[in-house]
């Protein structure tokens, strides 16, 4: 469960007060797969970040029970000296799970070969996305985050992330960020709304996904 007590962020851009979340109250339960919708600015991936503890409040709180992941395929927590077979492992031990386990699952879903014992800041895009995404799949989180997907990795690591990230979802949450409303009819089967710093939430996606297209038809 997530629950979203006052949440309250905003920031400035170009001398601007944007206001991302204005005092939300929301609650995601448990083991439901949310498909968060709004239009491009609205501040969906900020509202994860919020969630997952990356990205601080301006005031409120978020409130969980079980373990949330960082967003699915944010990079920011490596550390760019260290290899990524010692991120991982540094990872597994805070977060208390068998490093050993846990390394032996990533190389095999990432397949950096030997590269995972070379520094994560000479690693490309795409080895720092196969290296995050098989490592957030690999701890167990009880909710992922997870934004867009399908933008991580070449073709064929996307289609393996996706049957992956499908079978977490037979005994995991998520609150799931993506511009294919199919891809949303997929994987989630309750939705959120964000528009102009306001959170609706829906208990069918259907309904979250016409109130999204209603936005922004009145947008266009």
């Amino acid at each position: 469960m997530i629950r979203l007590q006052d949440l309250t962020k905003e920031f400035r851009r170009n001398g601007q007060r944007v206001l991302v979340a204005d005092r939300v109250c929301a609650t995601f339960p448990a083991r439901r797969s949310v498909a968060l919708l709004g239009r491009n600015g609205a501040g969906k991936s900020t509202l994860l970040k919020l969630i997952a503890g990356t990205e601080d409040v301006t005031s409120g709180a978020v409130i969980s029970t079980g373990t949330i992941s960082w967003p699915v395929g944010f990079t920011g927590a490596f550390h760019p000296r260290l290899t990524g077979l010692q991120n991982v492992r540094f990872v597994a031990r805070i977060h208390g799970v068998d490093s050993d386990a846990l390394l032996d699952f990533v190389q095999d879903f990432a397949e950096l070969g030997a590269k995972i014992r070379l520094p994560y800041a000479s690693y490309s895009s795409g080895m720092r996305a196969r290296l995050a995404f098989g490592l957030s799949m690999g701890l167990g989180f009880d909710t992922y985050l997870v934004d867009e997907i399908t933008a991580v990795g070449d073709a064929a690591f996307r289609r393996r992330s996706a049957e992956l990230f499908r079978e977490r979802l037979t005994r995991a949450g998520a609150v799931v960020v993506s511009h294919s409303m199919p891809q949303m009819r997929e994987l989630c089967d309750m939705g959120a709304v964000l528009e102009q710093g306001k959170l609706s939430l829906f208990d069918d996606v259907e309904e979250a996904i016409a109130r999204h297209e209603e936005n922004m038809a009145r947008a266009a």
